[in-house]
């Protein structure tokens, strides 16, 4: 599962290669439009994990972990924080909210966390998102609401703006907080005004901001680290198990999802190198994360969305609320379409399939296989969102086992009709499930090989 690259020595006449590669990080993301059950996953694999990570996002995220009877739910923090063995790191492509990181914490440690601050690392190349940041991604959406009749539906805690004062060049970094603070300043002015040019409307308490910014600054101080340093050192050290969380979904990247009705980074593969400052060679094993259904946060295309009594079923059995939004889950069948495309991206080793329990009372069940346009198959997934809202989805239709599985521990354990599913699924996408979910605690993970 965790993986160490090793060269073996020269034949003779080959010239020996240049050096070790190093331990390979293995990845965990979400291969819908999020909410798929990444946490579960992460905190399964983090039990063995020496360092767990963060790369891209911010507390825009939701996962829930449960551990002895214990629901945690992490934002900003990777869900390995429970285990007390490991090191926890958030990395350069996450954008940071100081009072969202320390308040999660805070609120965690009363629920038992005890000793996170000494196991997070926090690389000084992250950038830092401002409480003003927040405020401008609800104007933004009601202006676009405005505007265009829809807002893209964020979460309003400022990650695309963050992004982009990233990209725009003017944002301010961690290293920048620790810095100099008077230059510090002088920046965080010039950022607030460069915002308030756009959004006259936007007041900001400088001074009250900086205070607190000031204060953030020491506690958060003891916890960073060059991250690209830390994480070569990790790669090229003793082997080390080295896992990697991401936030959001492959349909949610900012490339490659459903755009403008995504998230602001990269949330598939290769944002885990350009979020860690890791080469390539050092990515090992891709676990996709999959419900047994599908849900969405928010607007934006959905094709296989059930506006009937089977999407009500699913919304209500499965409690498809946002943990960070505590919106309602859209919900529909599962759709091989998007996991497909998914795999082109990532390209999984394997797939976790989350949530099958919640499917137990259902008669029958609708798997989407394929997408028509004009009544005609086509063979990719549609860049286009006013495509993509016509296409007509294929399904394949499965009777219900109509046994409750959440007892189950291992494969046998499961109806045959169930099974059935599974491997539909399976060999559909091409892709191995490794492992199937019938509950929220570590014990309702069903290891298949």
């Amino acid at each position: 599962m965790y993986q160490k690259i090793t060269n073996q020595p020269a034949a003779a006449g080959q010239k020996r290669p240049r050096n070790d590669a190093g331990n390979r990080v293995t990845v965990v993301l979400g291969a819908q439009w999020g909410d798929e059950g990444k946490g579960k996953v992460v905190d399964l694999l983090a039990t063995e994990a020496d360092i767990v990570c963060r790369c891209q996002g911010g507390n825009n995220a939701g996962h829930t972990v449960v551990v002895d009877g214990k629901e945690y739910d992490f934002h900003l923090l990777p869900s390995g924080i429970i285990n007390t063995k490991s090191i926890s790191l958030i990395g350069n492509g996450v954008v940071i909210h100081l009072p969202g990181l320390f308040e999660e914490g805070d609120k965690n440690e009363k629920k038992g966390l005890r000793g996170w601050e000494k196991r997070l690392i926090v690389s000084d190349r992250a950038h830092i998102v401002f409480d003003f940041h927040q405020v401008v991604d609800g104007l933004q959406e009601t202006e676009r609401q405005a505007q265009e009749g829809k807002s893209i539906g964020t979460t309003k805690k400022g990650i695309g703006p963050a992004y982009s004062s990233k990209a725009s060049r003017i944002g301010l970094r961690v290293c920048d907080l620790l810095g100099d603070f008077s230059d510090f300043s002088t920046r965080f002015k010039n950022l607030v005004r460069h915002y308030q040019s756009m959004h006259p409307s936007l007041t900001v308490d400088t001074e009250d901001q900086l205070k607190k910014l000031k204060d953030y600054a020491e506690r958060l101080r003891p916890m960073v680290r060059d991250g690209v340093y830390y994480m070569y050192e990790a790669l090229h050290g003793p082997p080390k198990r080295i896992l990697v969380e991401g936030a959001n979904a492959a349909l949610l990247d900012i490339d490659f999802g459903t755009y403008p009705f995504v998230t602001s980074s990269n949330c598939t593969v290769g944002g885990v190198c350009t979020g860690l400052g890791i080469p390539p060679l050092n990515i090992g094993d891709v676990f996709g994360v999959a419900k047994a259904y599908s849900t969405r946060v928010g607007i934006g295309a959905f094709p296989t969305e059930q506006l009937n009594a089977a999407g009500e079923l699913l919304q209500t059995r499965g409690h498809e609320v946002g943990v960070t939004t505590g919106r309602k889950r859209r919900c529909g069948w599962l759709d091989l379409v998007i996991m497909r495309y998914a795999h082109m991206i990532n390209g999984f080793t394997a797939i976790a399939l989350t949530k099958l329990d919640i499917l137990d009372v259902l008669d029958e069940i609708k798997v989407g296989i394929a997408y028509k346009l004009n009544g005609k198959r086509i063979p990719h997934f549609p860049a286009n969102m006013d495509i993509l809202h016509k296409v007509e989805v294929e399904y394949e239709t499965f009777p219900g086992w109509k046994t409750d599985t959440s007892t189950a521990r291992k494969w046998n354990d499961l109806p045959a009709k169930a099974q059935n599913y599974i491997r539909f699924i399976e060999n559909h996408i091409g892709v191995p499930i490794k492992w199937v979910g019938v509950g929220k605690s570590r014990e309702c993970m069903i290891q298949m090989f």
